[in-house]
Order: structure tokens, then C-alpha cells, then sequence
């Protein structure tokens, strides 16, 4: 049994969907390769850490990787703002998914302070 509730885990998946879905529409308009493995490798580490962390050996491990989960939200969402800078997908395309990305690094935000609260209370 997982740590991560499997809503949860289904809308990470629905994300790295999403994001492979915007990397299909950049390829289209042939923007860079290494661009498009930019954000393919951001966007899809999302939904692999997150089901790391959910079957993560320890409550460490489990902040750890949530930890990891966080900074490649943060670059996917570089990546994607990059594309509405450089006119390559209209901002209102794009919005719906920073927003997603915003509100997931909120949700393990909370959870890895939650864990490390719960951890420095078992310390002596």
C-alpha cells in the first residue's frame, strides 16, 4: 500500500499527459529538440517521482523525493512559460497547466512539511 492517495496519483499522471501533449504541439511548430527533451524529461519526472515517493521506504525518503517532485514542477514550469514568451503556444493555452503545476507544488509543498514536522517530533 502506497502513502499517496490514488486521486492523487492519477491527476499527476493526467499532468505528465498534459505536458507531453504541449511537447507534441511544440514539436509540431519545430521548435529545438533539445527544448522539446527539456520539458519531456521535466514534465514526465513529475509523475515518476511522485510514484517513487509513494512507495518510498522511509518518511526521509518520502520528503526527499517530494523534494525532488518539486523542482521539476518549478522547471516544467520554466519551460512552459518559456514556450508563451517566445509566441510559440498562446498564453491561455498554456495557463490551465501552469495553474495545474502551481497547485501541485503547493499540495507536496504542504505534504513535505507535514512529514518533516512528524519526523523532527520523533527525534529525541
Amino acid at each position: 500500500m502506497g502513502r499517496l492517495r490514488i486521486d492523487l496519483l492519477d491527476r499527476v499522471e493526467t499532468f505528465c499527459d498534459r505536458v507531453m501533449l504541449t511537447v507534441d504541439a511544440l514539436a509540431a511548430k519545430r521548435v529545438s529538440r533539445r527544448i522539446l527533451d527539456q520539458i519531456t524529461g521535466a514534465g514526465t519526472s513529475v509523475g515518476a517521482n511522485c510514484f517513487e515517493a509513494d512507495e518510498a521506504m522511509s518518511a526521509k525518503d518520502f520528503c526527499k523525493v517530494l523534494s525532488i517532485l518539486v523542482k521539476e514542477l518549478n522547471e516544467t514550469r520554466f519551460w512552459l512559460r518559456l514556450a508563451i514568451r517566445r509566441g510559440w503556444i498562446p498564453a491561455p493555452r498554456l495557463e490551465p497547466l501552469l495553474a495545474e503545476a502551481q497547485e501541485l507544488k503547493l499540495i507536496f509543498g504542504s505534504m513535505i512539511a507535514r512529514t518533516r514536522v512528524k519526523i523532527n517530533l520523533k527525534e529525541p
